[in-house]
């Protein structure tokens, strides 16, 4: 068996086809994923497809075009990400109380991780995200362009994006971690966005590699990540009836 903190190598069509079963049926127990990628690829958000035609983006770049099934602004996948996919019962307790509390146990322990990593990272509260929301750059249109409660930054610059989907059978959510810098101007000739863009995102956000100021650990990076992801989705709190060992296996 596969150790359950070594992430899956896919591309980003297997990991939505993953992510699109978890939800057919109601989830009884919680599970997680984690993922790398073998090549880049544009992930629509939900709204998205209304507005972007993926026939032009094609023509634009030759890269996979895939809807997501949350909302939010487009992400540029590729060797540079590190994500993972977490599933939860819908009355669990760390998203039974709405749709934004529910990031905050998953910002927080990426934002732990990483400050173990030496990495001075910090999960945005709600009031921490507004003031930021004022000074719209412009650059919304993706997902690491804008910042939403209980993602992670480093000195203001995102390197953690969040999205989850809610159904009467489950909660699944998603989260994406920048270990490098990503070609931001493929993402912005992808979304036939102008050059500038990219630059702007460069400023907006930043990655473990440009933080951790030298090597990275990769392997015991993403082992840390999902050590952390096991122990605080079955955390047993006073109200819950979730335990350790209904945790299943996230690798067979």
């Amino acid at each position: 068996m596969v150790p359950t903190c070594i992430p899956r190598v896919v591309s980003r069509a297997e990991e939505q086809a993953w992510n699109g079963r978890q939800l057919l049926v109601p989830v009884t127990r919680p599970a997680r994923q984690m993922w790398v990628y073998r090549k880049p690829a544009v992930v629509l958000g939900r709204a998205q497809h209304r507005t972007v035609c993926v026939e032009d983006v094609h023509r634009r770049i030759d890269v996979d075009v895939v809807e997501r099934q949350s909302g939010g602004g487009a992400v540029l996948v590729g060797p540079w990400m590190l994500s993972a996919s977490v599933v939860l019962p819908a009355a669990h307790p760390l998203v039974s109380k709405g749709v934004t509390s529910s990031y905050k146990w998953i910002g927080e322990a990426y934002a732990s991780v990483l400050r173990q990593m030496g990495i001075a990272a910090r999960s945005l509260t709600p009031e921490q995200v507004m003031p930021a929301r004022q000074h719209d750059t412009g650059i919304d249109w993706a997902c690491f362009g804008s910042l939403s409660p209980w993602e992670v930054v480093v000195a203001g610059r995102k390197i953690l994006g969040l999205a989850q989907t809610r159904r009467r059978t489950g909660v699944l959510l998603v989260a994406g971690l920048l270990l490098d810098r990503p070609d931001w101007s493929l993402l912005c000739r992808a979304m036939g966005k102008p050059a500038q863009s990219a630059d702007l995102l460069v400023e907006k956000t930043t990655s473990c590699a440009e933080e951790f100021g030298g090597p990275l650990p990769r392997l015991e990076l993403a082992y840390r990540v999902g050590t952390a992801l096991r122990e605080a989705m079955t955390w047993p709190t006073q109200d819950s009836g979730w335990k350790r060992h209904d945790v299943i296996p996230a690798f067979a």
